[in-house]
């Protein structure tokens, strides 16, 4: 049990060191996160080729936080069409406890005459504390561009 406590306070304190940064964009993402199915969606540039991709989750049994690193490739030309891939921590609060690793690959379209990016991306979740446990789900990303 101490070991849980450590690893949720540690995570708690990387999430909350993204909070002096400030989002690029800001949205809703639907889909399956270990019950839930609403999250508040955000993501935050580290240069110019990867960001973070970070998620609250709700809407279920209990609250999820997920903070991906998410390397950008826009290789299709002509097109605002860019694909990314990433990983990163997963936790969930709620009758059980999770904590573990998540992947994800997504590909998203920035509308430029609207400042909305659109996405869909897979995400295999990998949970090791409190149970091992294999879990993997579809999301759809709709965000707004701040800047």
């Amino acid at each position: 049990m101490k070991t849980i406590k450590i690893l949720a306070i540690l995570t708690m304190l990387t999430l909350s060191s993204f909070t002096a940064l400030q989002a690029q964009e800001v949205g809703i993402r639907f889909g399956d996160f270990y019950g839930n199915n609403v999250a508040i969606d955000g993501v935050f540039a580290l240069g110019e080729f990867s960001r973070i991709h970070a998620d609250v989750s709700f809407g279920g049994n209990g609250l999820g936080i997920d903070a991906l690193w998410n390397p950008i490739y826009d290789d299709i030309p002509d097109t605002d069409l860019q694909w990314y891939a990433g990983f990163g921590p997963a936790l969930y609060l709620g009758d059980d406890f999770r904590f573990g690793a998540a992947g994800e690959v997504g590909v998203e379209y920035a509308i430029s005459d609207v400042p909305i990016t659109i996405g869909l991306d897979f995400r295999p979740y990998l949970f090791l504390v409190e149970e091992t446990e294999f879990r993997a789900g579809f999301g759809l990303n709709v965000r707004w561009r701040l800047n």
